[in-house]
């Protein structure tokens, strides 16, 4: 596992922006892929949107109650 992963407090919660950013750096590190070409940009977005959503899904089911940080 790469060591610069950032990690997301739960308490705040995290906000929008800092969720698809981790669903970014998830998809370059599993893809190898930093800058996606045209030809894989659909796949590449498409991945970035699914993870987006599986971690807001399971950042939800926690049941954290504070109110969301605002993006740094």
């Amino acid at each position: 596992m790469c060591r610069n992963i950032r990690l997301l407090n739960v308490d705040p919660p995290a906000a929008k922006e800092e969720i698809r950013d981790a669903a970014l750096q998830y998809v370059r590190k599993i893809s190898g892929i930093t800058h996606p070409r045209a030809t894989t940009e659909e796949a590449f977005s498409h991945a970035v949107d699914e993870i987006t959503s599986v971690s807001s899904a399971l950042l939800a089911s926690l049941g954290r109650t504070s109110k969301p940080r605002s993006p740094a």
